[in-house]
């Protein structure tokens, strides 16, 4: 048994990001929603829905007794509303519920049981409801692929083999140290979250190219702060995107950029009291181009 696990442990934590192949289903957008995107052994991995959201309900519970959560209702509404839009141009069979952190942090992560956790700095930061539906896309695909759950399920099987190592960190949101962005994750694993996060945004109205400018400005190699060392390159991932919207996504006539409710959520958030400033938070990169 233990040979089994040492065994299959290996084979979570080797696959290369290459092997990544994508079903018929997978790559057909009519199909969203009527589809199983979760394949290979980590499908064993995957509890109910009821329990996953118990799960990511304790979590909340962890978090609200350490961090201080936003909950101005205005706010709040819109976030609840536009990843409600997302979820039903989603393969995630359960709600999502946005949580928001008080902080200047530039910092997601997805929790078991569709809770997203976004901080204010982030939400600052976007320019346009395109940005922030992104930022939603990718929570959603995370819910959708379970991923939250089966990093965990990897965690538990490193503590069982690297007991020195049982502290890893992973994005299932357990405690304040645990927000480095998409920290803990497999190369694939993001990957296939930006897979399905674009077609989510393209099936939501969004223009997919949004998806490809924030993860330029925001997910950067090596930016101060941020755990990036178990990302894929920045090149990849846009180099990958770019690849996958011009193979299965068909050119769109009005795709949503921004709208007027972003422009008036964002006002709401500068009404907020500020914040002190924290040290050693990432900034983010701005393209030089014009493009």
């Amino acid at each position: 048994m233990l040979f089994a696990a040492a065994s299959l442990l290996i084979l979570l934590f080797t696959a290369p990001a290459a092997a990544v192949k994508r079903s018929k289903s997978d790559r057909d957008i009519n199909a969203i929603g009527r589809r199983d995107i979760v394949h290979g052994d980590e499908r064993k991995f995957i509890t109910s829905t009821e329990k996953e959201r118990q799960l990511g309900a304790q979590y909340l519970i962890s978090i609200e007794h350490s961090v201080k959560l936003i909950t101005d209702p205005e706010i709040s509404s819109y976030l609840s509303e536009l990843a409600e839009k997302i979820g039903r141009n989603s393969d995630a069979h359960m709600p999502i519920s946005v949580v928001i952190l008080d902080t200047n942090a530039i910092d997601t992560c997805t929790s078991p049981g569709g809770y997203q956790y976004i901080t204010r700095g982030l939400l600052a930061h976007t320019e346009n409801e395109g940005d922030l539906a992104s930022v939603l896309a990718h929570g959603v695909a995370q819910t959708a692929l379970h991923l939250p759950t089966r990093q965990q399920v990897r965690q538990t099987l490193m503590a069982v083999f690297t007991p020195m190592q049982s502290t890893i960190p992973v994005s299932s949101c357990t405690s304040l140290s645990s927000l480095a962005l998409n920290s803990g994750v497999r190369w694939t694993d993001e990957l296939d979250a930006d897979y399905f996060a674009v077609q989510y945004l393209y099936k939501s109205g969004y223009d997919p190219d949004c998806y490809l400018r924030f993860v330029q400005r925001t997910w950067p190699v090596g930016s101060k702060g941020v755990t990036f060392s178990q990302l894929p390159p920045t090149h990849e991932r846009l180099n990958t995107l770019r690849r996958q919207i011009a193979e299965s996504l068909s050119p769109q006539t009005q795709a949503i950029v921004s709208t007027s409710a972003f422009e008036e959520f964002q006002r709401h958030l500068r009404d907020l009291p500020p914040l002190p400033p924290e040290p050693d938070q990432p900034a983010l990169i701005r393209p030089t181009s014009t493009q």
